[in-house]
This record gives structure tokens, sequence and C-alpha cells, in this order.
């Protein structure tokens, strides 16, 4: 990867990967994460699932609904059960949980026979790997990279916020301002 610019390594506010780790940088988070997108809900049963302290499991489960991540949620079965449901946030670690899940079998687990096997749903084949696209879909690799400074983007890029589908809202997220929120919302004028 390119550098012509470099990130203030030292200002841990300064964008997306501080901020993720300060959610999601330990590994309970990863294994609650894990067990939901397996079908796991309620309280007990990330208890039994994973083998996790029940006191770091409360408090891991109530820092991913803080952050929101997943949501509580009464047990529509059972009401004087909790919920803890995936949220739009939470599906959106899916690409890095398996991004994580195959450099753990690559590098970690010398197995091609791990079961179960992440599947396409339309044709049930193993999937492939997880790909950083180029703006136009091409997959890139790490010679295919760099890092500039916004301003020298061409005129068409500037307002695209890095990592946003071609067809997503053009919402910025300014490093440099720290009221500036990383979602697709308008934000409203300063007063």
């Amino acid at each position: 990867m390119g550098t012509d610019v470099r990130e203030p390594l030292k200002e841990l506010s300064a964008c997306g990967l501080p901020a993720a780790l300060e959610v999601m940088g330990e590994r309970w988070s990863f294994m609650i994460l894990r067990a939901s997108f397996n079908g796991v809900h309620h309280f007990e049963e990330f208890l039994s699932e994973l083998g996790i302290a029940r006191n770091i499991l409360s408090n891991r489960l109530s820092r991913l609904v803080e952050h929101g991540i997943l949501d509580r949620v009464q047990d529509e079965a059972d009401r004087r059960r909790v919920e803890y449901a995936l949220t739009e946030k939470g599906f959106d670690l899916l690409p890095a949980m398996v991004s994580l899940r195959h450099w753990g079998l690559k590098y970690g687990i010398e197995t091609a026979g791990m079961d179960p096997v992440i599947v396409d749903e339309r044709d049930r084949m193993p999937i492939g790997p997880v790909a950083m696209l180029a703006h136009d879909g091409r997959i890139l690799g790490p010679a295919d990279l760099n890092m500039i400074a916004r301003k020298d983007l061409p005129e068409a890029g500037r307002d695209r916020r890095e990592g946003a589908p071609a067809d997503a809202p053009h919402a910025l997220h300014n490093c440099d301002d720290p009221d500036s929120k990383l979602d697709d919302e308008p934000r409203e004028a300063a007063e």
C-alpha cells in the first residue's frame, strides 16, 4: 500500500479503526456477535453456548446495546425474558467477522474441512474471500491502495465516504470535526 499521506497515528479519535476497536476490540464482544449471527438471542443461551462468566457477559451485552450493535427487546414468547437482536449496525459487521474467520482459517486452524461452512444460499457452495472493492467494483489488492488527502481526490469523489457503496448517499465523515457523525443522516445546520 502506498503512503502519499499518513494517518495521524497518535490521534485515537481520528477515524474508523480506533473507533471500531473501542467498541469491538476484545474477544468476548466478537464471540457474542458470532453467537448472535448463529441465532443465539437470550442471556442464558449466550451463557451456556459461550462458557463466559455471567458478569462479563452482562457487561459486554450492555456495551453492544449501548453502541447500537444489538437491541435489547422483550421476548414475544415469554414477556419475562429479554431478547438480544442484531441491529443494522450489527449486521454491517458481518463482512469483518467473515474476513477474520477466513484469516483464522488460513493462519490459525490448518483445516479445509471445518464444519459448518458458510455458503452462498443460491448454489450452496462455500463463499469466496472477502475483498476490498474499488468504487467501480474491481477487486483490489495491497499494491492497488494508497492514501491521499481528500482535497487531492477527483472532484467526483470529494463528497464520497470511504467504504460506501457507489449507489449510497454521499455522506461525508470529517475526521477533523468531532461533531460530525458516521452515518448517512443529514446534519442540522450549526446555530
